[in-house]
């Protein structure tokens, strides 16, 4: 066998693209399959409902509809990946969205919707220390722990809301959940357009953003001798994301633009991809799910990671549960029902593992998006919601099972 022209005899031979590729999509079985699997469900549902699902309405919907529940998969990721569950997180969002409406709400209280989000926030941060505590400093299972929160906070939202459900809220404080950010570039040049200028900008400033960071990052890693992807793959994977981005943000601009709460979500989500990625504190996080005991041995103080990470998760409860709460305009006794539910499966179905050490935030948003888009599609072909909580569940099954047997041929 003859070298490859331009390399000298003994070098490895280039493998060819289709190979580079194959063996690329396999080491990233987990964040890439789940990709493909969103937009195979995607093309099925946009063929059964005779192209319905991606109109700029339903699309519109998939954010406004699911927004709390990515918001909630950032914080179960890390409880995850660090080893542990939280049951909790719905009766949290609902007692923190109760409290935010009480105070904003009653009439000897009366405070400023901001003012009272805080609070609430606030509140959720005590209750992910609450959690935290008994779980990383006492040794009580977090399965154990947080139903007991479950329960107990639950009650709590009955007490604070006396069986009644309590709203309407003002404007500012609904805007979270159901507003769009405004148009001035549009309107600014005289309207006359029903398509959002400025939301088509933003986006654009988003793929810019990515493919920036995707390449400095590439950079680096070449800079310290790492093994990168062939050009060509980079090129592919930015296209195919571009173009996913801008095609979303055309068909948003059609209706009202982008939510405030896609807004919201993207900013979160880029702190965390950051923070997980690039961080001290995010790679010892992996390293506590991967092995707690050696992670200890190597100087990491991993019961104070996993208290923070109830923390983080409570913080982000009561922020799903605000805007939850701002969504239907009121505070209900049953908001939250089985939220924990749709939040673990999301992050389960984005490629976590059940064993911890393992998972993304893109997985988790993925993931989050897939269970609402599935939401979406089978609410328009009419399906009920008895098939429908089945069908999620054999999906949330398949994902652990895959997991499992991963963790089997590796073993």
């Amino acid at each position: 066998m003859t070298a490859a022209a331009g390399s000298a005899p003994g070098d490895p031979v280039p493998a060819h693209p289709s190979r580079q590729l194959l063996a690329m999509f396999r080491s990233n079985a987990r964040q890439y399959g789940m990709l493909v699997a969103l937009l195979v469900v995607v093309v099925i549902f946009q063929f059964t409902t005779s192209g319905k699902l991606l109109g700029s309405l339903n699309v519109t919907n998939i954010f406004l509809q699911n927004g709390y529940i990515v918001l909630m998969a950032l914080g179960m990721l890390l409880v995850i990946v660090v080893g542990h569950i939280d049951l909790s997180v719905g009766s949290v969002a609902a007692f923190t969205g109760a409290v935010a409406a009480v105070l904003m709400v009653d009439p000897a209280w009366k405070l400023d919707p901001l003012l009272a989000s805080l609070v609430a926030l606030f509140i959720g941060g005590m209750i992910g220390a609450w959690h935290g505590f008994w779980i990383a400093y006492m040794g009580i299972p977090s399965f154990i722990a947080t139903l007991s929160g479950m329960l107990l906070f639950r009650g709590l939202t009955l007490f604070m809301l006396q069986g009644q459900p309590v709203g309407p809220f003002p404007a500012s404080f609904r805007a979270i959940a159901s507003g769009f950010i405004p148009d001035p570039i549009a309107n600014g040049g005289g309207g006359g357009t029903s398509l959002h200028v400025t939301s088509l900008v933003l986006a654009a400033g988003l793929v810019l953003l990515l493919i920036v960071s995707d390449w400095l990052a590439r950079r680096e890693q070449v800079k310290y001798g790492f093994t990168v992807g062939p050009i060509f793959v980079f090129v592919i994977r930015n296209t195919l994301l571009a173009g996913s981005i801008m095609y979303l943000a055309w068909l948003m601009a059609n209706y009202n633009g982008l939510p405030v709460v896609l807004v919201l979500m993207l900013v979160l989500t880029g702190v965390y991809i950051f923070v997980t990625n690039r961080t001290v504190i995010g790679r010892r996080v992996y390293a506590v799910g991967g092995n707690a005991k050696a992670a200890m041995l190597s100087g990491v103080n991993s019961k104070r990671l996993v208290f923070l990470a109830f923390v983080n998760m409570g913080v982000l409860a009561a922020l799903g549960g605000l805007v939850f709460a701002a969504r239907l305009n009121s505070a209900t006794p049953k908001a939250g029902n089985g939220f924990e539910l749709d939040v673990i499966a999301a992050v389960f179905v984005g490629g976590a593992s059940a064993y911890g050490g393992v998972g993304t935030v893109f997985g988790a948003v993925i993931g989050a998006l897939f269970l609402g888009v599935l939401n979406i599609g089978m609410g328009i072909m009419s399906i009920g919601i008895d098939y429908q909580q089945a069908i999620k569940a054999l999906v949330l099954l398949g994902a652990v099972y895959f997991d499992v047997s991963s963790k089997r041929r590796t073993s």
